[in-house]
């Protein structure tokens, strides 16, 4: 089996060192791996309690991209020491499904030391909600700044590039030996 993750930036910003850090992982990722940038942060509306999720494609699209995926990796920013709304906006569409459950997931952290504590510890608060399997092994720091991004939008760090593939690595080790509904 091959192993495919689903990566999800947090961050709705263009030239986000969030989604090039992700956009970096899936030029890299190694043939015994599929993965997949998630785009659609910037389409889902705002999360309705009771709302039927199938009037909304943009839901309807993030749950196929969920159920497609054997593993998720995010890579979120910290604002005002918690979640970007839109990240938080994204797992509250997955409460109450089994989008996440049972599901591998970890993220990388590409913020400088002494930030982002704040959205890793709500990130893992939630994804313990939803009942996701956070793998300690594939949750990593490696930051990355502006001047780390080339012009191909890909981050020239090979320091990170190395962190990076050990995040994929120990998630897609994960990913195999949990059953699936492919498996």
């Amino acid at each position: 089996m091959t192993p495919r993750i689903l990566l999800i930036s947090g961050s709705t910003r263009e030239g986000s060192t969030n989604t090039a850090a992700l956009r970096t992982v899936a030029a890299d990722a190694a043939g015994g791996v599929h993965v997949q940038l998630y785009g659609g942060l910037r389409e889902l509306p705002a999360f309705v309690p009771g709302a039927d999720p199938g009037q909304f494609p943009a839901v309807v699209a993030l749950r196929a991209e969920l159920a497609w995926a054997d593993a998720v990796l995010i890579s979120t920013p910290e604002y005002a020491g918690t979640l970007p709304g839109a990240m938080k906006n994204l797992l509250d569409w997955t409460v109450g499904t089994a989008d996440l459950y049972e599901k591998p997931a970890a993220w990388l952290v590409v913020a400088p030391p002494g930030r982002g504590e704040g959205a890793t510890s709500t990130l893992a608060s939630v994804l313990g909600y939803v009942g996701a399997q956070v793998v300690e092994a594939a949750c990593l720091r490696s930051p990355v700044l502006a001047s780390d991004i080339g012009d191909d939008g890909l981050v020239t760090s090979t320091a990170f590039r190395s962190v990076a593939a050990d995040a994929v690595n120990a998630l897609a080790a994960q990913a195999i030996t949990v059953p699936t509904a492919r498996g």
